[in-house]
């Protein structure tokens, strides 16, 4: 559905500061993702581990996949001190940011070659204080605007990935053109130093304004009715009453259905991310070529291109942007298949890098957009979880068999075309529902 603004006021209606808001705790979000991701790789590959080990290394990322589990208590445990000071979600933000640099520090100090199983374990503890800080973080970014700014949603989208890009991306080419200097240990003392800048960020931010306590209030109420007991219609309310409440507004049915394409629709990308880096060096580029072409040049597309396709999803609808995002998706993967036949060629690398960035961008627009609009103004962060921790689902303990992948493949090129196929059955299932989820869209 066309959206009657022209681009003028499109482009006007981002210079609000809510949007900065959003940005700064997206570069928070990404940060943790370059700490035991690209960076981790880029260290275990140059340390001489195998891609299969590199892949299961990985599998610290499956605490994304089940965050939803304690979402809830995000949503409604208050911290001490901290909780009064800063408010709900900057609270639990501070505290995950604090968790994260301890760890960093911690990992700077190791070498994971003599301690691979510690460094495992610290890299663990910052997944886990990550996912946890991603549900505050998605959870302040949907109570900063209201169901009655829906033309918002698509621009915070935007901005939070953007920011998430640019804590990604950044730190990781910084870290890349450091590596062969000053070693990596001496990188993830540089890590420590930006989470430390992070956590600045989150102190600087404005806490949204909601009426989130009023709304779990009277669901207290509703099941103190039914336990008669306000203890026990606590811990109702907290852990069953925002997954009753997704399935209640959508339809058991309707809801499964989300919940499936939710699933399906990033796996491809995941596997493809999870083995680019490795793919990188054995086609022959250098730390350097890696860290300006897939993290600064991969940063400035990434940026460019989601907010050119937040404006798409603002002017057009989400389920356009989620269809064409994907399609596109599905086939920009082909490129790192031509990489691979062609060999280390900077223009071709460079031509992936942006064709991948774009496709990247704009379907992930299109995505969390799509999520946020799914969720409730009382259990967000809960809601918001457990749909996101289904995309994330493949992006991490699935994607950590891609190794796997690639060594029973022993075929680069096959191994991107089977990416690309991965997309395609979450597009039918689109296209296939699209009536349905324009009209959830448009309520």
């Amino acid at each position: 559905m066309t959206n009657g603004m022209s681009w003028k006021h499109t482009f006007q209606s981002y210079l609000d500061k809510r949007l900065l808001w959003v940005f700064m705790l997206g570069c928070s979000s990404g940060f943790p993702w370059v700490l035991i991701g690209s960076n981790m790789s880029g260290w275990l590959k140059d340390a001489g581990l195998t891609r299969a080990a590199i892949g299961y290394f990985g599998s610290v990322f499956a605490v994304y996949a089940i965050n939803f589990l304690w979402a809830p208590l995000v949503d409604r445990v208050k911290l001490p001190l901290l909780g009064k000071a800063l408010g709900q979600r900057r609270s639990w933000i501070l505290l995950c940011q604090s968790l994260v640099l301890l760890c960093t520090l911690k990992i700077a100090g190791l070498d994971p070659t003599q301690n691979l199983m510690l460094t495992s374990m610290f890299a663990l503890l910052i997944a886990i204080a990550s996912a946890t800080q991603d549900i505050a973080i998605d959870a302040f970014r949907i109570d900063t605007f209201s169901k009655a700014e829906s033309h918002k949603m698509p621009q915070g989208s935007a901005m939070a990935v953007v920011g998430w890009w640019t804590g990604y991306s950044l730190p990781g080419y910084l870290a890349f053109i450091n590596a062969d200097s000053i070693g990596w240990n001496g990188v993830y003392y540089g890590m420590a130093a930006i989470v430390a800048l992070l956590m600045v960020f989150t102190l600087l931010v404005g806490e949204p304004q909601t009426n989130r306590d009023e709304l779990q209030h009277q669901a207290e109420e509703r099941h103190s009715k039914v336990v008669r007991s306000k203890v026990a219609a606590w811990f109702t309310v907290t852990i069953i009453e925002p997954f009753w409440d997704f399935f209640k507004r959508n339809g058991v049915k309707t809801a499964l259905t989300l919940l499936l394409f939710v699933f399906l629709f990033k796996i491809g990308e995941a596997f493809l991310g999870r083995m680019s880096i490795i793919f990188y060096k054995e086609v022959g580029f250098s730390n350097e070529q890696i860290g300006y072409y897939s993290k600064l040049i991969g940063w400035g597309a990434t940026v460019f291109f989601t907010l050119v396709g937040s404006m798409f999803n603002v002017k057009f609808g989400i389920v356009r942007g989620l269809m064409i995002g994907g399609i596109a998706m599905a086939g920009s993967n082909l490129m790192f298949a031509w990489i691979a036949a062609v060999g280390p060629n900077e223009d071709l690398f460079l031509a992936t890098i942006l064709v991948d960035n774009f496709t990247t961008a704009f379907s992930t627009v299109a995505f969390v957009s799509f999520l946020t609009v799914l969720t409730g103004q009382a259990f967000s962060a809960t809601q918001y979880a457990l749909l996101a921790s289904l995309g994330n689902f493949g992006r991490t303990t699935l994607a950590s068999f891609s190794g796997e992948l690639a060594d029973v493949l022993n075929s680069w090129p096959i191994f991107f075309i089977l990416t690309s196929v991965m997309v395609i059955p979450s597009l039918l299932m689109l296209y296939s529902l699209r009536n349905h989820f324009r009209n959830i869209l448009n309520k």
